[in-house]
């Protein structure tokens, strides 16, 4: 099913790119920083061109649950004991300040898109968070915003404690975009859609952005694709990992407060109304590519959890989305590498890209209009710093090494006759191992299990019928076509006799 966002509004379409092309910018991704980025550039006298692999905002984008906040779970604590007070003071203040920034540009523009302050809630159920929870308040106001410790919040549900942080907001994000989309194209700004990157090339002091039949050569590149298309020699891909979630859109049938929530404990439950009439609930998070879970309770262990809260709800809408994490928990925004100036990234949002989008449009403006940002450095792309999350690091290695290595060798223990219809897997036929997926009708779609990006062997995800990378989050549906980076080609597809099914 499709997100609320996407069944409310029209997308607006954009050719193919099918001719060579010189631009001063060059932003690979269509998505919220893509745009955002090319907005804070219009009026500065360069040629901006957007070029993605799908329509525009039909990534992450279209996906949230668009909370405008800058509390991104218990963070500023974490922060301030791991990079001092005035690092994490910055952190607060950039996307504080990219709240205005959005409603600024909202009443610039005349934008309907549904924008609403909103207060927002970190809560716990559990008398373990509590403390944690009194922590965080003391570390915000420290910080210089108000934040309120609450023993009691207007939740169907006991609460143990909570936060409260004022003024916070919630819109349309695809109204908000498209709206912006507009005023790109009236100003010149040429976007292409449907247009795969498959290479950026350093050539001289300009670029050469590589697609599968044209070039783009320009002086600036921006990488605002959620996660980098490049691996090196920024190395990004040892420094995070993709994390997936599940959102549902309910009519309760009961009273909705207006206030948006989220819960300190995991598993985490999201909730947020878009309207007097609709709630939506997220959660469920896993590693994308992790094979330990069944995903196909990813939905119903929500609709189970909301059916408890209201009884009589109706589920009106289901969506999925990733993102990425960096291990110390802090986006990387800025230069990709020192080794390819005026390259840009901005990646590792942990699914808070409404504010962290807007922090990052407005560095990378700055890094190429050659102006001192005060954010840049706490978000510093090409930062070397310790590993700060240990655990999840080794899982990380641990996960690549297995799957570009030992799952590799490790032959398979299902044959094609296993699968049942509409139901995938790894599977050894003809002395190899393929990836098959058995349709409602028995017919087979099979392609080499290896993901474009680094090689590690695939995921079948039997509730969304797509191959999913375990290491760094490549998706691809059940023919082998790309659906998410940081892979930029489809897979090698297999030809089988159907009667071997």
């Amino acid at each position: 099913m499709n997100s609320y966002w996407v069944d409310t509004t029209t997308r607006p379409k954009f050719p193919k790119l099918d001719k060579n092309i010189d631009t001063d910018i060059c932003i690979i991704g269509a998505g919220i920083t893509g745009i955002m980025t090319a907005y804070m550039l219009l009026d500065k006298g360069l040629k901006i061109t957007i070029i993605d692999k799908g329509e525009i905002c039909s990534g992450v984008t279209e996906n949230t649950t668009a909370k405008i906040t800058s509390q991104h779970g218990l963070i500023y604590n974490y922060l301030e004991v791991t990079f001092g007070t005035e690092f994490a003071s910055l952190y607060l203040e950039s996307n504080q300040k990219a709240i205005d920034t959005i409603e600024n540009i909202i009443k610039k523009e005349n934008i309907e898109c549904e924008f609403e302050r909103v207060d927002n809630y970190i809560y716990t159920c559990k008398d373990e968070y509590v403390q944690k929870i009194k922590d965080e308040v003391e570390t915000i106001n420290r910080l210089g915003v108000e934040a309120k410790l609450l023993d009691k919040i207007e939740l169907p549900f006991e609460v143990k404690a909570g936060i409260k942080l004022h003024e916070q907001a919630r819109f349309h994000p695809l109204k908000y975009l498209y709206k912006i989309v507009e005023i790109l194209k009236r100003s010149g700004v040429e976007i292409y859609t449907n247009s795969i990157v498959i290479n950026t090339k350093q050539e001289g002091k300009e670029y050469q952005v590589i697609t599968e039949d044209n070039i783009i050569k320009a002086k600036y590149v921006v990488m605002a694709t959620h996660y980098p298309i490049k691996s090196f020699p920024g190395l990004h891909f040892l420094k995070m990992y993709q994390d997936r979630s599940y959102a549902i859109a309910i009519e309760p049938h009961a009273k909705i407060d207006t206030g948006m929530y989220i819960s300190a404990e995991t598993p985490v439950a999201s909730f947020r109304p878009i309207n007097e009439e609709l709630l939506i609930i997220g959660g469920s998070d896993h590693k994308t590519g992790e094979n330990s879970i069944d995903l196909d309770t990813s939905y119903k262990s929500l609709e189970t959890y909301a059916k408890e809260i209201y009884p009589s709800m109706k589920v009106k809408y289901r969506w999925a989305t990733q993102d990425c994490v960096s291990l110390d928990k802090v986006p990387y925004i800025g230069d990709f590498s020192n080794l390819m100036p005026h390259m840009y990234i901005a990646t590792g949002y942990k699914k808070w890209g409404m504010t962290t989008s807007h922090v990052a449009a407005e560095i990378i403006r700055d890094k190429i209009l050659e102006e001192n940002n005060k954010y840049e450095e706490i978000y510093k792309a090409t930062r070397m710093a310790p590993i700060k999350n240990h655990n999840e690091f080794g899982n990380m290695l641990k996960q690549t090494t297995y799957s570009l290595g030992i799952n590799k060798i490790k032959q398979s223990k299902y044959k094609i006759e296993d699968l049942a219809k509409d139901s995938g897997g790894v599977v050894e036929y003809q002395g190899r191992k393929m990836g098959i997926y058995k349709d409602k009708d028995g017919k087979i779609f099979a392609v080499e299990p290896y993901c474009k990006h680094l090689g590690c062997e695939l995921s079948w995800n039997n509730l969304e019928k797509t191959w999913d990378c375990p290491c760094h989050g490549s998706k691809y549906d059940y023919t082998g076509k790309l659906i998410t980076e940081p892979a930029v080609k489809d897979l090698d597809r297999i030809d089988i006799k159907q009667e071997n099914s």
